[in-house]
């Protein structure tokens, strides 16, 4: 099997220069991480997790998912953050994107709760649900994190009421902390089945523990061939491989290259839509990891061609504080040859014969061209194809590559202590018990 390629040649020379010389750092900060020797080394249980999935992990969540298959026609992941966005993107990237208009389907439709408060959001999937066999895994370390929290109690009365009690705890899976929290409690008190969040892995690292795989294994998708590329990159790139052969050190450098240099957004651009979700969940992964201590490269995603014809114009000519990443497929699953028109209305004829991938590709590198030419840095990946394999590949290489990058920046790359500025205000605002002196201030501020 092959693996996912970095390409930095279309960096300019000065550039170039400049990654080389951030060769020694970078092999420097990987040995940190797997030394566990840094800021934050009380989460690295992703780095080795994927080789050191067991077999009888394995058969414990895809016989769990067989369950969740054979009772569902809908099962809702309650989730946020890296509780959510890995499990979409594979999900996503992997499905048939019309799958879910399908009047017969191998597999339940994976919705998803818990990752947004909105009351018509939520209203909405209730309806839905409504005369529906479904399910719901619950993912929350604590059980208390306001959007899951509250989701799940919504969705447990549904589904109770709907099933009755003893039903009901057949259906819920709740993926959390191995002994306390809210939700610990409550699923050894009803019985559910549960899965353990590890306390060494932080949730946008997670999609290769329980929280991932599971709703993954539901799907349908294979999670053996996902584990298994995700493997070959965790081998591909330890401190045994030299800095040039190093696909997430060489991606760490140059981020970090380009980034002194003045190139503070990064734009992570795809020729494949069914990629979106890889997009968000990497935002999450590079803005939490790097953007605290007033440090950080900004995370941005276009969708090509599409954001050609809205974000296009600014990225071409638009102010030179960005550099590009263009994750690029070389083979799509299926074929779709265009065919002449005798009419010729349109004027494509000259593209008559030819796959609709082989314009894509004309389309993708026009553009690459095109953005070097006007100023914007590119650095290419490509992958072989949209498989498991290869996004479990995909997957291990970004979080690999982040946590380099991050040291290489002078950050812990594995904690968010500002995501906890807006929940003390929400707190506040809602009145909540032991928030009063919180409260008082806001309410001077208003």
């Amino acid at each position: 099997m092959k693996n996912i390629t970095l390409d930095i040649n279309k960096l300019d020379a000065t550039t170039k220069d400049a990654v080389s010389k951030l060769a020694a750092k970078a092999n420097e900060c990987n040995a940190t991480l797997q030394n566990g020797n840094g800021a934050g080394n009380d989460f690295l249980g992703w780095l080795h997790l994927p080789s050191s999935i067991t077999e009888e992990e394995l058969a414990d969540i895809e016989n769990t998912a067989k369950v969740l298959r054979e009772k569902c026609e809908i099962v809702v992941a309650v989730g946020i953050g890296g509780s959510y966005l890995g499990t979409k993107a594979v999900v996503e990237a992997l499905n048939n994107s019309f799958d879910w208009l399908q009047a017969e389907r191998k597999n339940p439709v994976i919705l998803y709760a818990g990752n947004n408060i909105g009351e018509d959001y939520l209203y909405e999937l209730s309806e839905v649900l409504k005369g529906k066999q479904f399910g719901i895994i619950n993912i929350s370390k604590s059980g208390t994190t306001t959007e899951p929290a509250l989701a799940f109690r919504i969705l447990k009365k549904q589904l109770e009421e709907s099933v009755g009690k003893e039903e009901a705890k057949h259906r819920i899976v709740a993926i959390t902390d191995a002994k306390k929290g809210a939700l610990r409690t409550l699923a050894d008190k009803e019985g559910y089945k549960t899965f353990i969040i590890p306390d060494n892995v932080g949730g946008r690292f997670s999609v290769l523990t329980p929280v991932g795989l599971l709703p993954i294994a539901v799907a349908g998708i294979s999670i053996r061939d996902l584990v298994a590329g995700a493997v070959a990159i965790e081998k591909a790139t330890d401190v045994s491989a030299a800095f040039d052969k190093n696909i997430s050190a060489i991606y760490a450098a140059a981020r970090n290259a380009l980034y002194n240099s003045g190139k503070k957004i990064e734009i992570l651009a795809n020729f494949h839509p069914k990629l979106h979700y890889i997009a968000e969940w990497w935002k999450q992964l590079y803005g939490e990891s790097e953007g605290k201590d007033g440090k950080g490269i900004f995370p941005a995603s276009v969708d090509l061609t599409t954001d050609l014809h809205s974000m296009g114009q600014w990225i071409q000519e638009g102010e030179r504080s960005i550099f590009e990443t263009v994750i690029s497929v070389e083979q799509p699953d299926h074929k779709v040859t265009i065919p002449s028109d005798e009419e010729n209305l349109d004027g494509l004829n000259f593209l008559a014969g030819k796959r609709v991938d082989e314009v894509n590709k004309m389309a993708e590198l026009g553009t690459q061209l095109a953005h070097v030419d006007g100023g914007v840095p590119n650095i290419k990946i490509t992958i072989p194809e949209v498989s498991a394999y290869y996004i479990g590949q995909l997957f291990y290489f970004f979080e690999r590559a982040c946590g380099i990058s991050g040291y290489m920046l002078g950050v812990n790359p594995f904690n968010q202590p500002g995501v906890e500025a807006y929940k003390k205000n929400m707190f506040a605002l809602l009145n909540k018990p032991g928030y009063e002196k919180e409260s008082e201030a806001i309410k001077a501020r208003l």
